[in-house]
């Protein structure tokens, strides 16, 4: 699908269809991680390329709260060099597009006015929360995703626009008390908390609002701008793959980058 991100930018969600990889990982899997035969995942990744208009560039996501800044020559070395390995990835520059992989986690796109600077950010519970040891703020990927974009860009928080992608959905997303507690609340069973249910007849369990937690989080920001979170990946198994749902399961992707021919700071 094309996510509209305002002027100078394009950016866009895969589905799991359109590839050519055979079951599980059927049929546009782009993670190369996952048991799927890496020619495959290199004919998948180019048809995500092609409706790019610029490079798109990977990283091994950690579920932490690093950003990295792409550059046009980002990733341009040899085939076997290390992964960039962060959650998240910004850049000012067009010919290069930031990416992110997800089957359940959720993607969040930003961009920032006039086609200064785009970002994209891998958000499961843990990078939300800041909670892990890939988390050393505390803070969460949307926090050092937010700043580091606006940094880069010369932007406010309340002039970006953010768009909430596929993830697995407050009906479906089961947690336990650790992940109450990483978000620093206390869990009392059967009690609901911000963004957390009660699961009637499971007890110790809770139904976790993924897109909620992380709107809140843009929002105590200032980014005021902020649409999508709408689509489950759990409920949908014929349009987007899911992990928790499959167990064996390939992976989509958003992308964001800026077009060329526009002023960069």
């Amino acid at each position: 699908m094309t996510v509209p991100m305002g002027p100078g930018v394009t950016a866009v969600m895969t589905a799991r269809t359109g590839g050519v990889s055979p079951d599980p990982w059927s049929s546009c899997n782009l993670g190369d991680h996952v048991g799927d035969d890496i020619d495959r995942v290199r004919a998948n990744r180019e048809v995500l390329a092609r409706g790019l208009p610029a490079r798109p560039v990977f990283m091994e996501q950690v579920h932490g709260e690093a950003v990295v800044r792409l550059r046009a020559e980002s990733q341009l070395s040899a085939p076997d060099q290390a992964p960039i390995r962060a959650d998240g990835a910004l850049s000012t520059e067009p010919g290069v597009a930031c990416v992110v992989m997800v089957a359940d986690c959720l993607p969040v796109l930003l961009a920032a006015p006039d086609g200064h600077g785009v970002a994209a950010l891998h958000a499961g519970w843990r990078g939300l929360a800041g909670s892990g040891p890939g988390c050393p703020s505390g803070r969460g990927i949307v926090h050092t995703g937010v700043l580091a974009l606006c940094e880069a860009s010369g932007s406010d928080p309340a002039d970006l626009r953010a768009w909430l992608g596929p993830c697995i959905g407050p009906a479906a997303f089961e947690v336990g008390a650790d992940v109450l507690m990483g978000f620093g609340l206390d869990p009392v069973d059967g009690v609901a908390a911000p963004r957390f249910e009660p699961r009637a007849g499971r007890p110790g369990k809770w139904l976790a609002d993924l897109p909620g937690l992380a709107r809140d989080r843009l929002q105590a920001l200032g980014v005021r701008h902020v649409t999508g979170g709408q689509w489950c990946t759990a409920s949908t198994p014929g349009r987007f793959f899911s992990h928790r749902r499959d167990g064996r399961s390939g992976r989509q992707a958003a992308a964001i980058c800026l077009n060329s021919g526009l002023s960069r700071v």
